[in-house]
């Protein structure tokens, strides 16, 4: 495994068992490096995707919204036109 990323990886692990920040933030950090690693076609380890597994079912699924939705705003893809 890439040294970089295993240090990146072990840094969010010692955030969530110290609890430092937000635990949604961590999940979320966690998920973008583990799909970065899928689209570069490594494995993820099984513990990892456990992890992430366990995490996905307490918060749900990420939203991701769609930029061509007729909902979405054509400046910055959010629903319903955006803030204000």
């Amino acid at each position: 495994m890439d040294p970089h990323l295993e240090a990146r990886l072990s840094l969010l692990l010692t955030e969530m068992e110290g609890e430092q920040g937000d635990r949604h933030e961590i999940w979320m950090r966690l998920k973008q490096e583990l799909d970065g690693m899928r689209a570069f076609g490594m494995p993820v380890p099984e513990d990892l995707q456990r992890l992430e597994d366990e995490l996905e079912r307490e918060f749900g699924p990420p939203v991701v919204f769609d930029a061509e939705s007729e909902d979405a705003d054509p400046e910055d893809g959010t629903p319903g036109g955006g803030p204000g």
